[in-house]
């Protein structure tokens, strides 16, 4: 019996302060409240700060998260074989090289894969794209010498394979300095805000629901009667104590919501993952640059012989 007791005792202790949150909640949404604590401004202006750090981070994360799929940019049009995808340009370009009849050289395109399929990037995708275009031109060209421009897209498969590669160690570095920098922010740091901020309301909701008791000469049963002058200072000096309970408690709430926001708000880690994010992206772009800064001066030099070669066979 002491055990139900008991329970009944801490249900109602729980159900309480739920009910009478909910009733104050219910009556300020259809406008029937006569009072409302107002936050302080400062915490007003704090929140305001958390709601729009929130929004960037959604929306940053939104496009960002397309560095967590390998294939972002690769081309829908096209279609590619697993015999495509079986080894890296560089195997099959070493394949083609030691090959000494066309059925080798065409075996080399296909053989079978030495490891997993290669990346579906668009590097990547020019990258066999330009080996096999070379390939079909050395087979027409046999014979007659090395082909200008199968020499070229060779070379050029070669560059943007490697610049397909510099792009994967670009995504590998976003993931997990900037992505999961940003997550973590925004799935853990902001939530804690938001805590504390619910925590804030519920509490600035007992304290008005508090008010409005007081003010209503307390909750009775229907029928129940004050019992004279006593029973009126009893309730009222309860009331007092409750209210005063109530203002701690959401003064409380209130400093350990403000300390939770500023920390969000103060913490450099965003802005140390942005200068991650950003670094990731120089050094692939710089890599990219050199890769075909060297690229281009030899098919620059193709060309030029090519057409010293034309204008000689013209004159």
């Amino acid at each position: 019996m002491d055990k139900v007791t008991s329970f009944g005792k801490n249900f109602t202790a729980s159900f309480t302060p739920f009910a009478a949150r909910t009733q104050q909640y219910v009556k300020e949404q259809l406008g029937q409240a006569e009072d409302k604590t107002q936050l302080p401004p400062d915490y007003i202006e704090l929140e305001k700060r958390v709601d729009a750090l929130k929004q960037v981070h959604q929306k940053m994360l939104q496009v960002t998260n397309q560095y967590s799929s390998e294939a972002y940019d690769y081309p829908a049009n096209i279609k590619e074989s697993f015999g495509d995808l079986s080894r890296t340009v560089s195997e099959k370009v070493q394949l083609l090289a030691s090959a000494t009849t066309p059925a080798e050289a065409q075996a080399a395109l296909t053989a079978p894969p030495s490891a997993k399929p290669q990346p579906k990037t668009f590097p990547h995708a020019i990258a066999r794209a330009s080996l096999a275009s070379s390939h079909l031109l050395q087979q027409q060209h046999a014979g007659a010498g090395e082909d200008p421009l199968a020499t070229a897209l060779e070379k050029y498969a070669l560059a943007s394979e490697r610049v397909g590669e510099a792009r994967l160690a670009q995504d590998a570095q976003i993931q997990s300095r900037f992505l999961a920098g940003w997550s973590t922010t925004l799935n853990t740091n902001l939530i804690f805000a938001t805590r504390a901020r619910k925590s804030v309301e519920n509490s600035r909701l007992l304290l008005d629901a508090a008010k409005t008791k007081s003010k209503a000469g307390g909750w009775h049963m229907p029928g129940q009667q004050n019992q004279g002058h006593q029973d009126e200072e009893i309730a009222s000096e309860e009331a007092r104590v409750e209210i005063e309970q109530a203002e701690d408690e959401f003064v409380g709430q209130t400093e350990e919501a403000v300390g939770v926001m500023k920390n969000v708000l103060d913490t450099p880690e965003p802005l140390r993952n942005l200068a991650d994010l950003i670094a990731a992206q120089l050094e692939f772009h710089r890599k990219a640059y050199e890769i075909l800064s060297e690229l281009a001066p030899v098919v620059d030099g193709l060309q030029v012989e090519q057409e010293v070669k034309r204008s000689q066979d013209f004159s």
